[in-house]
């Protein structure tokens, strides 16, 4: 009997274990009663897992200049030597020179590129000094224009960049709470926000699993992806999966899904590969049982979600459940197929559950529907300040050339949004994704004494009630001054007229606030969270669980309200670590290191 389980569980071991074999059905019914009576439909999940679900690390050494005497000459390394010959490659004469500058210093670069990233598309940078480095801020430094790419160490032991895959440069924005004395870490990190520019798209793919590997199985899966999915390039309907090998399969981003990747690989798992209409009737009979029940209903709804509009009844059924958890499940899910009957439950949702608020509003912004954008229209005049900024990014998401969100770029720097609204009055500024200032009332003002900093060369006073003045003092020019009224928008506007850039904006007002000058709400990154637990209301819901009834939401999380960072989700890396085990020697990429930059100086610069 033991010789008899013994091929079976290294089979299991060899693909990855027996959590990667139940994650390709990961959208059935964990109920043995269910298994019994769901009929057998294999799904694209059950031949293929996800590939090039992991954020790609790109670093590049650049110059960072603006420094007000804080910078330094860097030491003789790989990096300076490095970077000077980047610098005479663009025609830069005496590099030396200009790197002993106390106004410039060397910089690491380092940014990370989203799944599904396309040519063009923003993503924020970060920047820091390297070790050891003389430099003592970086505050109001502007990064000159820096290569990105991926560095790797190959079976060599060397060092291999890839190819280009960004570029890199603008202001820096520094923690405008750091200290000289206490922060000097701090004074040597910081962010360009939306810094980046992505120079090749990532596009993903399904990689067809070992039993499963075949030209067959490969074009099955590219039809019936496909049929449920397409999009129009040029006035051309072309499908969004395209088979490139017998296990391979290339999956473009459907728009509708373009802020959340993971939810697209969710759905198009669970496509049907081939079901007749007798077996599609008994199916979603099936699945409807399973929507209905809280314990099911987010599985069952991707489920719907995937087979298309036949499965809207169904999902509609779940809008008139007595069940709270039941009805928003059903809602996203018919979001996504772009029915208006979704949108007042993820507007009741979005104002009165914080734990699925971050998954309403990203299926709001992808619908093309009147009544989604007039509800989140709404939703800007709440009291609740991520509710509020979040109903902003989504409508933004949804058309950021409408007139309500569009704003205006001050100075080239910024994207800055001044709204009439009718709730408390509000300033929010962002540190990720994009630089960006959105006042929520119009007529907001300093109040009291200011002397308060906008950067390294600006200074903010006010001389008398209702009127402030706005210096600019730098070396080699001549004192520049701006008299404006108390107005908030007038100050910022003087701040960018003076030369101020994003960083500096968010200082003047942070320390504004510090100070007490503004009395109302100034808030920094108020972005709806993910991973916040509910009550169940159901008690039998509660037993089978095994617990008091506190639990998280199962959505996939979007990437609309995501910070941009490595790591990515906890879901994306199960889907990755499957498919490292099998995929194709032609998808391999090369191991990366831990730091490039460590590596070439032979120390952590972490």
């Amino acid at each position: 009997m033991r010789s008899l389980l013994v091929l079976p569980l290294c089979c299991a071991l060899f693909l990855g274990g027996c959590s990667w074999f139940n994650g390709l059905r990961s959208m059935r019914s964990q109920s043995p009663d269910e298994e019994q009576t769901t009929p057998i439909t294999r799904l694209v999940g059950d031949l293929a897992v996800p590939f090039n679900l992991h954020p790609v690390r790109v670093e590049g050494i650049g110059l960072l200049t603006g420094l007000r005497g804080t910078g330094s000459d860097p030491r003789p390394s790989p990096q300076r030597a490095a970077l000077v010959a980047d610098m005479q490659a663009r025609g830069v004469e005496s590099p030396n020179t200009l790197l002993a500058s106390r106004n410039t210093t060397m910089v690491l670069v380092r940014a990370y590129l989203r799944p599904g990233i396309q040519e063009g598309d923003q993503f924020d940078v970060e920047v820091r000094v390297p070790t050891q480095s003389e430099t003592t801020s970086i505050r109001g430094g502007y990064l000159l224009e820096t290569r990105l790419q991926e560095f790797a160490v190959m079976e060599d032991a060397k060092i291999h960049s890839g190819h280009l895959l960004g570029w890199a440069e603008g202001p820096v924005m520094v923690d405008p709470a750091a200290s000289q004395k206490k922060d000097s870490v701090l004074l040597g990190r910081g962010t360009i926000l939306g810094g980046g520019r992505c120079k090749k798209s990532r596009p993903l793919g399904l990689v067809l699993t070992p039993s499963g590997k075949s030209v067959l199985n490969a074009a099955r899966i590219e039809t019936a992806v496909n049929k449920r999915f397409h999009m129009f390039q040029r006035g051309l309907k072309r499908g969004v999966a395209e088979a490139h090998t017998d296990q391979y399969v290339e999956l473009a981003v459907h728009p509708r899904y373009k802020d959340n990747i993971q939810r697209y690989v969710q759905v198009v798992r669970a496509v049907p590969l081939r079901e007749t209409e007798s077996e599609l009737m008994d199916r979603l009979a099936v699945l409807e049982k399973r929507l209905l029940d809280p314990i099911t209903s987010a599985k069952a709804a991707l489920e719907l979600e995937a087979i298309g509009s036949q499965g809207n009844e169904v999902l509609r059924k779940g809008l008139q459940s007595a069940d709270s958890e039941v009805r928003f499940y059903a809602a996203e899910a018919l979001a996504y197929l772009d029915q208006p009957d979704a949108v007042e439950v993820l507007a009741q949702t979005a104002r009165n559950q914080p734990a699925f608020r971050v998954f309403a509003l990203t299926a709001l912004s992808a619908m093309d529907n009147f009544s989604a954008y007039e509800e989140l229209r709404n939703l800007l005049h709440v009291p609740s300040a991520e509710t509020r900024y979040g109903a902003f990014r989504a409508l933004w998401a949804m058309n950021p050339n409408d007139s309500l969100v569009l704003g205006e770029g001050l100075g080239g720097e910024f994207s800055y949004h001044v709204l009439n609204t009718q709730g408390p009055p509000m300033i929010h500024v962002t540190r990720s994704r994009r630089p960006e200032v959105v006042l929520f009332g119009p007529d907001q003002r300093l109040e009291g004494v200011v002397a308060i900093e906008a950067g390294n060369q600006i200074m903010v006073t006010s001389n008398r009630p209702g009127e402030v003045a706005v210096s600019r003092f730098a070396v080699g020019e001549a004192d520049q001054k701006r008299i404006v009224s108390d107005r908030i928008d007038e100050v910022i506007r003087a701040i960018v007229e003076l030369g101020g850039t994003y960083p500096d904006v968010v200082q003047a007002l942070q320390e504004a606030k510090a100070a007490g000058a503004i009395a109302g709400r100034f808030e920094v990154d108020a972005l709806p969270q993910a991973g916040r637990t509910y009550q169940r209301v159901a008690a039998a819901a509660a037993e089978a669980e095994g617990d008091e009834g506190s639990k998280p939401a199962t959505s996939p999380m979007p990437d609309l309200f995501g910070k941009e960072e490595g790591g990515g989700s906890s879901q994306s890396e199960g889907m990755d670590d499957e498919v490292a085990q099998i995929a194709p020697d032609s998808l391999e990429r090369p191991r990366p290191i831990r730091n490039f930059f460590a590596r070439m100086a032979g120390r952590d610069t972490e």
